[in-house]
């Protein structure tokens, strides 16, 4: 009886091990905790981002080329904020382990945190590359279908895919389609979304509006990989690269 409990204690002992174990190996990025855009977080930066411009007369962003899409082109630079206005990064940033990359938006007016999710940003990277390697294979772009003017559809069969590709947004929890734009670009067709939240919020968009600014307005999500869109006279979203 005795040696049974001592077993018991045993197998117990090595269970519990295992479990400790198990959380220490376990990435960062998919603990559950770091894949929740908690609003204190963003508060938090949010008070580190206003001190720092209050203090400096600029904003802690990283540079990157005027070329760079609006959405991506103002990432946070956390290796300003840390130590003096943030203790760390927060735990749900790319920065500590996080699936999250904190961005600002209306730098030049009323800077904003916002988050892009790098789990979606990382399944548009793996089908930029296979696009990419398409082109340099073929000397053209895997193209389908036009859906607007520098904007297409992709044959996905080309490119080795079973099924269209997509990805899902944080937004109304769709899987959206992928486009590809003139220069050989991926981006989101953000139209189901925007249909959604043009149904869903109050707003008064006219035609020539860019209406990406609403999901910007009720999201701690920008619409990353996104080209403009706008309303057309029966109040839809359509594509505007004009």
């Amino acid at each position: 009886m005795q040696k049974m409990k001592k077993d018991l204690a045993v197998v117990a002992a090595l269970a519990i091990s295992i479990i400790l174990l198990t959380g220490c190996l376990y990435p960062d990025e998919r603990r559950v905790e770091n894949q929740v855009p908690y609003e204190d977080q963003l508060q938090a930066v949010q008070g580190a981002v206003n001190q720092f411009q209050s203090d400096r007369g600029v904003l802690p962003i990283m540079t990157r080329d005027m070329e760079t899409p609006i959405y991506q082109k103002y990432p946070i630079d956390f290796n300003q904020l840390v130590p003096r206005y943030l203790q760390d990064p927060p735990g749900n940033s790319f920065e500590n382990g996080g699936v999250f990359q904190y961005v600002l938006v209306n730098p030049d007016t009323d800077p904003e945190v916002k988050l892009i999710d790098l789990a979606m940003m990382r399944e548009i990277q793996e089908f930029q590359r296979a696009v990419n390697q398409y082109m340099r294979n073929n000397q053209y772009a895997p193209v389908d279908e036009v859906l607007a003017v520098g904007l297409f559809t992709l044959d996905y069969e080309e490119l080795g895919y079973k099924e269209r590709p997509r990805v899902r947004t944080r937004y109304f929890d769709n899987l959206l389609p992928l486009l590809i734009d003139n220069q050989g670009q991926v981006v989101i067709d953000y139209s189901i979304d925007l249909n959604m939240a043009l149904q869903t919020y109050d707003h008064d968009y006219e035609a020539g509006d860019d209406i990406r600014e609403l999901l910007v307005e009720h999201s701690p999500f920008v619409p990353a990989f996104s080209v403009p869109y706008t309303v057309d006279e029966a109040g839809e979203p359509t594509i505007n690269l004009e």
